[in-house]
């Protein structure tokens, strides 16, 4: 095949690529009931960056990390303070769509306060969603898809290179 063949060839597939990666959501898709909060463990965080030089540490148990057969990575995400004070969200997010859900919030004085009426919102709105944005782009998500495991997710998160995320 000519080398100019070859190239409108090679074109065409990476715009249809491209296009298929774009297409609209499944108009079947049904999300799934959230399970309730599950406990989390803060000597079990694996951390993540959020902001460089931040007072806030944030990290997820990677024992309330689930994959729903929906598409949904539900987790809880931990913000711990220099003075000790720990906040923690259980969270979603739908990788297809860029988009991430507040389930429920935590503080150690009341417990698990859940968000009935919290919908998605994208993951490139300004705050608060910059801590879900910067979880989904170290592991929470692979691309515009939901990871193939929790492992993964996690071996994700301990291997990153900090300086690429800025």
């Amino acid at each position: 095949m000519p080398l100019r063949k070859w190239l409108a060839c090679a074109l065409a597939l990476s715009v249809t690529a491209a296009a298929a990666q774009l297409t609209p959501d499944d108009p079947d898709w049904k999300e799934l009931d959230a399970p309730p909060p599950p406990a989390f463990d803060l000597g079990r965080l694996v951390p993540f960056e959020v902001n460089i030089g931040s007072q806030l540490k944030f990290g997820v148990d990677p024992a309330t990390i689930q994959i729903g057969s929906d598409g949904i990575v539900r987790y809880v995400i931990v913000a711990q303070s220099a003075t000790g004070v720990v906040n923690a969200m259980y969270e979603g997010l739908r990788c297809s769509t860029g988009e991430v859900r507040t389930f429920a919030r935590y503080n150690a004085s009341s417990g698990w306060s859940p968000l009935e009426k919290a919908g998605w919102r994208s993951l490139w709105a300004t705050q608060p969603s910059k801590h879900s944005l910067m979880f989904a782009k170290q592991g929470g998500c692979n691309g515009n898809s939901a990871p193939r495991s929790v492992a993964q997710i996690v071996r994700d998160l301990k291997n990153q290179d900090f300086e690429k995320l800025r």
